[in-house]
């Protein structure tokens, strides 16, 4: 019965002990108010009853208390509003560091200097409304550049879409008439793992879902990263879900980046609580959720899949941030720059080639976090150094000009996306086991150049050569083991980047050999044999066992052998145990066990 009372008790957000859902509301009032007599006139005014020692301050905006006169005479009323369920003037946070004021407050999702939640921006009254320095940052259409790169943040940051319509890339996952999109904007959203490559937008839909549910206040986004959060952090963030969930009746998402850094006794951590539905459960992923995702955490997610973002996506990408700080895209005769002209004329104009944003979009490999960062740092370097005022020189206008010159000059090569850990790494050997096994020579470099370039050991690659060579050559071409097996001691040799050469000459080698896979198939058979076998395994017949000693000789070792050497004609002779007698393992098909 103990138990019992323990798992309905409900905890206090003021003082934090637990009490039953029958005496919480009038033990609240007396906390309440009794927290409200003790804290000073000024804060009453600003902030309404105050948590002991908060351990977050945050910066008072001053149009909140402005617009609250009677913050001091209706301090009751204010105060049993907070617990009310679906108010979307009010939203209190029972977090224990939270100030539980009329507008939205930063909740913290631990006590420790770690990662904290996304701030909660309010939605107030129409009297009063919350703007917050984030807030100030994605507003960059009335932002300069200078100003944007003046934040320390990077562009892709500064620029992280807060709407489904400026998300693009993804529609086949999130775009009209899909299945998710329509959750998402009824706000009905399942537990998800987000499953791509970097920067294809997984934290960008994660922060525009927590988007929506502000703007709705239909639910309370906390986010955690799995580099830095432990085991403890998540059970108190589970926690504070739980008295959310049953003080104000509102749904708790957590939002887990780098979900596969948890191991799996912590992945557990989440498996009851998504189950009964306390939290909504995402995660994003790099890694391939099938092996880095507890199983039973997988069955009670949704996986969406992001592809990498096509270069018709980059382009929109880099398109929209161009036009957010308001830079001329020379060669379009676009009118970007025209607004901003007018109030910072004190700046000189931007402008930027074409071929510059279309080299952006090719080299940046699908990686939108890649391509803006790339185009921040050379619009940055022309900013830095004073610029001389160039009038119609080069053909170019009077300002400040990015060209395809310094595009290339600051990302030097293509970014590859390979990890020599992760599931790139099967693809692309097994791409390039099945080229040359296909005897295409052209593909077979190519993947051996992806594998190469994106850094993979190789000795790796030369140990996968020698298997093919015995595999898929065979008896085809002997000579193509000695070719595999020479080129593994040259690549041991010498080493990268030299022995490269060496190992696309190989692969070229087994890509044009003959192939025979006939040893591989009777050894396959051999093992289905031996593996269905029924009963004991048959003895080695006498005649081929070997007989060193009087004792053994005298069981009938070695007896009846007939030495091959001393016969000039083939010699009739049974070699397998009697009851394999007469089967032939390369055309032998096996039967069911």
């Amino acid at each position: 019965m103990a138990d019992q009372t323990i798992s309905n008790s409900v905890n206090c957000p003021v003082c934090f002990k637990d009490f039953t859902p029958g005496t919480i509301n009038g033990h609240l009032d007396v906390c309440l108010l009794s927290g409200a007599a003790d804290s000073s006139p000024s804060a009453a005014v600003e902030l309404g009853p105050l948590v002991k020692k908060p351990r977050i301050s945050e910066p008072v905006n001053d149009s909140v208390s402005s617009s609250t006169p009677m913050a001091g005479t209706q301090t009751s009323s204010s105060v049993f509003s907070l617990f009310q369920a679906n108010k979307g003037k009010l939203d209190a946070q029972p977090d224990r560091s939270a100030v539980f004021t009329g507008k939205r407050s930063p909740v913290s999702a631990f006590s420790k200097g770690t990662k904290r939640v996304l701030t909660e921006a309010g939605s107030g009254s129409a009297g009063t409304p919350s703007v917050s320095n984030h807030e100030a940052e994605k507003d960059s259409n009335h932002l300069s550049p200078r100003t944007v790169f003046s934040l320390n943040k990077p562009l892709a940051e500064v620029l992280r879409p807060n709407t489904l319509e400026d998300y693009f890339g993804q529609n086949k996952v999130v775009g009209q008439q899909t299945l998710i999109r329509s959750l998402l904007e009824s706000q009905e959203i399942p537990s998800l793992i987000l499953w791509g490559p970097p920067g294809c937008g997984k934290t960008t839909l994660a922060h525009i879902i927590a988007s929506t549910s502000k703007k709705k206040g239909s639910a309370r986004f906390v986010t955690l990263s799995a580099t830095s959060a432990s085991t403890n952090e998540v059970r108190e963030v589970i926690k504070q879900a739980q008295n959310e969930l049953k003080l104000c009746k509102r749904k708790t998402i957590l939002f887990i980046d780098e979900i596969h850094r948890f191991n799996k006794s912590q992945q557990d951590t989440f498996l009851p609580h998504v189950e009964c539905g306390t939290v909504t459960l995402i995660g994003a992923t790099t890694e391939n959720p099938s092996f880095q995702v507890n199983a039973a955490l997988l069955s009670r997610c949704k996986v969406l899949v992001l592809e990498k973002l096509s270069v018709e996506a980059m382009g929109s990408i880099l398109n929209r941030a161009v036009a957010a700080l308001g830079i001329q895209v020379w060669g379009q005769g676009s009118t970007n720059s025209s607004s901003r002209d007018q109030t910072n004329s004190n700046e000189p104009n931007i402008y930027i080639e074409q071929k510059a944003l279309d080299t952006i979009a090719y080299l940046c490999d699908g990686d939108a976090r890649t391509g803006l960062n790339s185009l921040q740092l050379a619009v940055q370097a022309q900013m830095k150094p004073p610029q001389p005022n160039r009038s119609t020189q080069d053909g170019f206008p009077q300002g400040i000009m990015v060209t395809e010159e310094h595009i290339k000059e600051g990302l030097q090569r293509s970014h590859i996306l390979y990890d020599k850990a992760g599931e790139e790494h099967y693809n692309c050997i097994s791409a390039l086991h099945k080229s040359m096994r296909g005897s295409h020579e052209n593909a077979s470099l190519y993947w051996l150049g992806r594998m190469l370039e994106g850094g993979e050991d190789p000795l790796y690659v030369a140990r996968r050569l020698v298997r093919f060579a015995s595999e898929d050559v065979g008896l085809a071409d002997p000579s193509a083991l000695t070719q595999a097996v020479s080129a593994f001691q040259a690549c041991h040799f010498i080493g990268m980047p030299e022995c490269e050469v060496i190992l696309a000459q190989c692969a070229v080698y087994l890509a044009r050999a003959p192939k025979s896979i006939e040893i591989y198939k009777a050894y396959a058979n051999v093992k289905t044999c031996l593996r269905n076998h029924k009963g004991p395994i048959p003895p080695v017949p006498l005649h081929l066992r070997n007989a060193p000693t009087r004792l053994m000789k005298q069981l009938g070792y070695a007896k009846g052998y007939k030495y091959n050497p001393a016969f000039s004609s083939p010699v009739e002779q049974e070699y397998l145990p009697e009851e394999l007698q007469g089967v032939d393992f390369f055309t032998w098909t096996p039967t069911d066990p």
